[in-house]
């Protein structure tokens, strides 16, 4: 399976070291350790798994992909968010152990208008409490002149956010954005929630560029177009 190039620095270190003590240990006669070794890092490379994915190309602007890999933790409404301009918004919000991939997309077609990185604690990322005052990196998409958000939330375990996107950029739907490294939260912020019908539920698991979170109502289409 491929490795992300945005863990190269952590994968291709290991992958060095791995090397290093596989010739120390065949040199010194001990074998039995190429196995342990090789285990390990392959446990590492497996944080930084891309798998190649077919996004859905039979879905209206209306609907909206999963952001990332991992397991729904919060459906919340909120009164005002940075994503929307200050309006009210629906926020999904995907809980991503260290066993799930890492790699965060664009949940539709969009241009970047900005990000927002914010520095916080390193709270597990389980906890509510995680949502609201760790590191993140909020990106601001503009999507047929409305603005909705991806938020990228570190975790206990993990401490580096990597977000290459610039402001003006296109992206397509289930384009790689970015990842968080291990364990972590990334966050889907939808405006006008009343009109935004979500299609997923607490505790159920995701995959980034290919599960629907949530669409539009018929309604909200024909009052932006």
């Amino acid at each position: 399976m491929p490795l992300a190039m945005y863990g190269l620095r952590e994968w291709g270190v290991a992958l060095l070291i791995a090397a290093a003590l596989s010739v120390g240990a065949w040199w010194m006669g001990w074998g039995w350790l190429l196995i342990p070794i090789w285990l390990l890092w392959l446990a590492v490379a497996a944080f930084f798994r891309d798998p190649i994915r077919s996004v859905p190309t039979d879905l209206g602007p209306e609907v909206f992909l999963s952001p990332a890999d991992g397991t729904i933790s919060a459906i919340e409404r909120v009164d005002e968010h940075e994503a929307t301009g200050g309006a009210p918004a629906v926020i999904i919000r995907i809980f991503l152990s260290v066993l799930d991939v890492h790699i965060n997309r664009s949940p539709c077609a969009a241009t970047v208008v900005r990000q927002h990185h914010r520095p916080g604690r390193y709270l597990d990322a389980r906890t509510a409490e995680s949502a609201r005052v760790n590191e993140s990196n909020l990106i601001i998409l503009d999507r047929e002149g409305e603005t909705i958000g991806v938020r990228q939330v570190s975790g206990a375990v993990a401490r580096r956010i990597v977000c290459p996107l610039q402001g003006g950029q296109r992206l397509e739907r289930g384009e790689r954005i970015g990842m968080i490294k291990f364990g972590s939260t990334t966050e889907l912020i939808l405006p006008k929630p009343d009109q935004v019908e979500v299609r997923v539920r607490l505790a159920e698991k995701v995959r980034g560029g290919l599960t629907v979170l949530a669409a539009y109502t018929t309604a909200y289409r024909d009052d932006v177009l």
